[in-house]
């Protein structure tokens, strides 16, 4: 398929019997699949969905400053521009249309008893410069899903102020130094930080003015307790690490890490964005952790990707509980309450200029309490249940990147596709025309063309199946020696494989007419 200069596919040519040869139709349409142009190139000089009076010639009150002549809007009917948004959102892929087995990011159905809640006058409509008084229910329920969220993790405080997980991991490592200053220890300087940690991880610490000292691991994906201890001294403030890590696995380490941490004068910082696999069932507390964010949307199924809305909640230790920051929720006699400023001054300040987003707290509270102790405790284990399957049923055919059993994903490696010529994007690609949203390709980096699944919770054992069996048929016909179907994959979908280098690295932000862009290209 040719590429024209805007940096998508080139319209069918007049005459043409088929779009691209995969489709077979005049139209670019794949039955109810509708081909859509760009909203711009469907622009109609005088088209409107609305009639607006004449604007009135009003003096200009811009100096020197001349209107442009048009403001560059397309005129379309209102039917052309609902057909337009439908046709788009039809080729969104969305956890509410097929299995979304994204490694690492927890991609599970959204109850739509959580969505209710959140919807109900109080909740949907609180404004955030509300007096106090206006909002103590409001409050409440913060108050209780804090309640739970330190009863879960065994913490003594926490923050529901955190906008998302890499907000979060900012909050602890801001507590840690606010910590270190507070007893006059400045000279720690360094944040350790496992090979296998999230990539925000680094970013934080180094955000934070902290260098990075990175942590190998050891032959069975696990943080190297001896390579740690060699790294600790006068100079750490702390250690971010993953539990359970991102190739899967449970750290088994942990106590004595924390205790090597700890004697170092350091803090242990987790990131949480794994709890998922473990609520219900261990309390980070109980292993030594001084302070932990908590991705709602990935273990309380609030709503996940879009750009947000996020909530990524911090919990605190007795060690790091002071330096929490402000606001946060009290009760007294007089009812609910915000702190807004700490008295004792050890905070280290805010995260952000109101409190959090109150639709994600009402969803993860609602899916608490719909769940119960022993529900969360199921969810967990069945998250871990549902990943060992699909390793299970691929590992003969796949290559496992370390022993099982894992925890809430499994890894697989491209050593099963050498000789073959075929990639794990090829496979990616290929499992896209099955239907499929792919797994997380290429992480993490620790493991060469990895392929990290997580099938979550809330997948029953027919849809695993069906995803397996997919991927078994794949990497058998990967093996058979049919790289030219790989290396054409995807042929059903709505745009076929696309340079992805070259849009990553020359995107065209912005749309012009045909004819302005020839004259241009002319100059």
């Amino acid at each position: 398929m040719s590429m024209n200069n805007q940096g998508r596919p080139s319209a069918i040519p007049a005459g043409a019997a088929s779009f691209d040869g995969v489709t077979g139709t005049v139209t670019g349409n794949r039955g109810l699949q509708i081909e859509e142009p760009l909203i711009f190139e469907q622009d109609s000089a005088g088209r409107t969905g609305v009639d607006l009076p004449d604007v009135p010639k009003v003096a200009s009150r811009l100096g020197a400053v001349k209107p442009r002549a048009k403001v560059g809007l397309p005129g379309l009917a209102e039917p052309q521009v609902v057909r337009h948004y439908t046709r788009l959102s039809q080729k969104n892929y969305a956890i509410d249309s097929g299995f979304y087995p994204l490694g690492s990011c927890t991609m599970k159905h959204n109850p739509r008893l959580n969505e209710k809640m959140a919807r109900l006058p109080g909740f949907s409509d609180v404004h955030p410069m509300q007096p106090v008084s206006t909002v103590q229910g409001a409050l409440e329920l913060m108050d209780q899903l804090a309640h739970w969220l330190k009863t879960l993790t065994g913490m003594a405080a926490v923050t529901l102020a955190p906008a998302a997980g890499a907000h979060g991991e900012m909050c602890g490592i801001m507590a840690i130094r606010a910590a270190h200053e507070a007893k006059g220890d400045t000279g720690r300087t360094k944040i350790l930080v496992p090979e296998s940690a999230h990539g925000t991880n680094p970013a934080t610490a180094a955000a934070c003015g902290y260098s990075v000292d990175a942590i190998p691991a050891t032959a069975d994906g696990r943080v190297d307790l001896e390579a740690l201890k060699a790294k600790l001294g006068p100079d750490v403030a702390g250690l971010m690490l993953t539990n359970p890590n991102t190739c899967g696995l449970f750290e088994r380490d942990i106590i004595a890490i924390a205790e090597a941490v700890h004697a170092a004068g350091g803090y242990f910082y987790c990131d949480g964005a794994n709890f998922n696999a473990i609520v219900g069932r261990v309390r980070p507390a109980d292993l030594g952790i001084d302070v932990m964010h908590i991705n709602l949307h990935k273990t309380f199924s609030t709503p996940h990707g879009g750009g947000g809305p996020g909530s990524g909640p911090v919990v605190f230790a007795e060690s790091l509980a002071p330096y929490i920051p402000v606001p946060y929720v009290t009760h007294g006699k007089d009812g609910f309450a915000l702190v807004e400023n700490a008295g004792d001054g050890l905070a280290f300040g805010r995260m952000k200029a109101f409190h959090g987003q109150m639709g994600m707290f009402v969803r993860a509270l609602s899916y608490m309490l719909s769940h119960g102790a022993d529900g969360l405790w199921q969810a967990s284990g069945d998250a871990v249940l549902n990943a060992n399957y699909v390793m299970a049923r691929l590992e003969d055919v796949m290559t496992a990147s370390f022993e099982g059993p894992c925890m809430h994903e499994c890894l697989f490696d491209d050593r099963f596709l050498k000789g073959t010529g075929v990639t794990t994007l090829d496979m990616a690609k290929a499992l896209i025309d099955e239907g499929f949203h792919p797994m997380t390709m290429y992480f993490p980096l620790v493991v060469h063309g990895a392929l990290l699944i997580e099938p979550t919770e809330t997948e029953s054992k027919a849809s695993l199946d069906q995803f397996v069996d997919a991927l078994r048929a794949l990497a058998e016909r990967a093996k058979s020696g049919d790289v030219a179907y790989f290396q054409a994959a995807p042929r059903l979908t709505p745009r076929r494989r696309l340079d992805e280098t070259a849009a990553a690295r020359k995107p065209v932000l912005r749309w012009t007419p045909p004819v302005v862009a020839e004259a241009l290209a002319a100059e």
